[in-house]
């Protein structure tokens, strides 16, 4: 057994002993049980997988690729596994806590019975202030999974093209062509179903044409027209694989005609020939104007695949006309006020159409809002700013980890339409799954990823795991608590939580780790979180990831999941 020094000043060092990674007492006697003189043969493997791991449905050859993966391995002998080549397996990639499914989900519904995966402002670096503009953040973020990208389209300082950037701010400009070419670059690198592309338009018309040109020859085959302006249903996300999409509100009747106004001092100098010499220069460039809004604005609206913006005239937005399907946009408030009084309308609304939610204009700092009331009333655009980071990315990011990280994730039932005439909603789902058993064990990789005084500079980290459940009000729990183990990269737990669910379509579960401050600023150790749907029962090796969520290279957790069913 190794020993670690840390320096706690000039003349004293403090020792500790490294232990080596153990398998918790309960593996041990799991192992017993399943094994014959201390050998785990790929029957006793096989049938380890059915009656503890509930993989029923395994077969020997399953068994038989896991002995496989583990021959490299000093430990692996060929009439079976002994108990340490068990351990590594348990704790290793192949025994993964999501079902290896890839996407299951059926896509051939259309797409508002979908939750897409969306960004805001999806080229920040930073702050929605004064952080730069850049394609790096849109590449990254379809690199994810990410599927919905919004580009903010302003005029140049010369007015003669069109710059992405967040107007009113001090955020600096990025070329569109630019963005355009890294969306198109990236578009299909995590997911083949659609991308779209949200315009905030700010532009006139003559620039409207340039956008259409501009998209029309970046994409080509890949963009999506829609066989007639206005559709009575969307197509759904097995149709438009590989397609890109591009939403925005209908350009309006855009007129911008140059002030003739003189004033009345300037007008009496002048003679009636003058006078009428301007006038008729004013009529042309009138003239010449409508000409251009002829040529733009019918370029432009064949772009549109999903119509954005508010029903004209209408006095309740969620009863649109019912034989025109469009997107409507909210801010994160905005939806909030709606629920407390037409909740079951904006259900029904989003049976059909598309609603997307952004957050509030005082989140400067790119923080972002809880994304389940928004999942709650089935709105499928539920904008994050992914260049920010914290408990609600993370559950983000956890919900579209089903469906083979796609980037669409099938809305439960209840939010879809019934298939009773009267169309009524549903307030609860039937399901059977009613709670959910989290065992902790143990964790390791820590002293791979960091560096050894990162948590402490003189001691080892003391760890501890904050589990909980995000999703609709009556699941919300506080994040239960660990034990905090003390100076040890390889802290051991055994703890177990249960949580009550009552909807687990919309349920995520979130693990956190932190090393303990004694100022109760905790240090960050990593987090998950993982759909409940998609979870594995029995003993899994969960990976952490940082901030960001990009996956740690050697932490993990392993862990047991138990359902109860009801």
């Amino acid at each position: 057994m190794s020993k670690q020094h840390y320096k706690v000043c000039f003349c004293f060092r403090r020792m500790f002993k490294l232990r080596v990674a153990e398998p918790p007492e309960e593996i041990k006697k799991l192992f017993e049980e399943h094994s014959e003189n201390g050998i785990m043969s790929i029957d006793k493997l096989q049938e380890f997988l059915i009656q503890v791991q509930g993989d029923h449905n395994v077969t020997k050859d399953h068994a038989q690729a896991i002995f496989n993966s583990l021959k490299h391995l000093n430990i692996f002998q060929r009439k079976g596994l002994h108990l340490e080549a068990f351990f590594r397996y348990l704790i290793g990639d192949l025994n993964s806590p999501l079902h290896p499914r890839g996407v299951h989900h059926d896509m051939k519904a259309p797409l508002a019975h979908y939750f897409l995966f969306t960004g805001h402002n999806s080229y920040l670096t930073g702050n929605q202030l004064s952080s730069d503009s850049s394609v790096d953040p849109i590449k990254d973020a379809l690199q994810r999974g990410v599927r919905v990208i919004e580009l903010d389209l302003w005029p140049n300082s010369s007015k003669d093209d069109v710059e992405v950037r967040h107007g009113g701010t001090l955020t600096s400009p990025v070329e569109l062509i630019k963005c355009l070419k890294a969306i198109k670059d990236n578009a299909f690198s995590a997911s083949e179903y659609p991308v779209v592309i949200t315009f905030e338009d700010h532009l006139n018309a003559i620039l409207q044409a340039k956008v259409a040109k501009m998209v029309t020859k970046m994409f080509g085959a890949m963009l999506y027209f829609p066989e007639s302006e206005y559709i009575t249903e969307f197509p759904s996300p097995e149709s438009l694989k590989k397609r890109v999409l591009i939403s925005t509100k209908p350009p309006t009747e855009y007129l911008e005609v140059q002030s003739t106004m003189v004033r009345d001092s300037q007008r009496q100098k002048d003679s009636v020939e003058d006078i009428e010499t301007r006038n008729s220069n004013a009529k042309r460039t009138k003239i010449d104007e409508d000409e251009d809004e002829e040529n733009a604005t019918p370029e432009y609206r064949k772009l549109i695949a999903i119509h954005a913006g508010k029903p004209k005239g209408a006095s309740n937005i969620w009863f649109p006309d019912p034989n025109k399907v469009r997107r409507l946009s909210l801010s994160e408030q905005e939806l909030e006020n709606a629920t407390k009084t037409h909740g079951p309308d904006i259900i029904r609304f989003t049976q059909k159409n598309l609603l997307r939610v952004y957050p509030k204009g005082t989140r400067l700092d790119s923080s972002n809002y809880d994304p389940m009331l928004g999942w709650m009333h089935g709105a499928q655009m539920v904008a994050l700013n992914m260049q920010g980071y914290g408990k609600f990315l993370w559950i983000m990011q956890g919900m579209f980890r089903a469906n083979g990280g796609c980037g669409y994730v099938k809305k439960p039932k209840f939010l879809l339409p019934a298939d009773h005439p009267d169309n009524e909603v549903f307030e609860q789902p039937q399901v059977k799954i009613t709670s959910l058993k989290v065992k902790v064990y143990m964790g390791e990789g820590w002293d791979r990823d960091f560096r050894r005084t990162h948590f402490d500079l003189y001691s080892p980290p003391d760890f501890f795991v904050r589990v909980g459940i995000a999703g609709v009000p009556a699941e919300q729990d506080h994040m239960k608590e660990t034990q905090v183990i003390e100076d040890d990269w390889l802290p051991v737990w055994n703890e177990e939580f249960e949580f009550p669910l009552m909807v687990p379509e919309l349920a995520v579960l979130r693990i956190e780790v932190r090393e303990h401050d004694t100022s109760g600023n905790h240090d960050f150790g990593g987090q998950t979180c993982l759909p409940i749907l998609e979870l594995r029962s029995g003993i899994r090796a969960v990976p952490l990831h940082d901030k960001k969520g990009n996956k740690l290279k050697n932490v993990r957790l392993l862990m047991r999941f138990q359902f109860a069913y009801g």
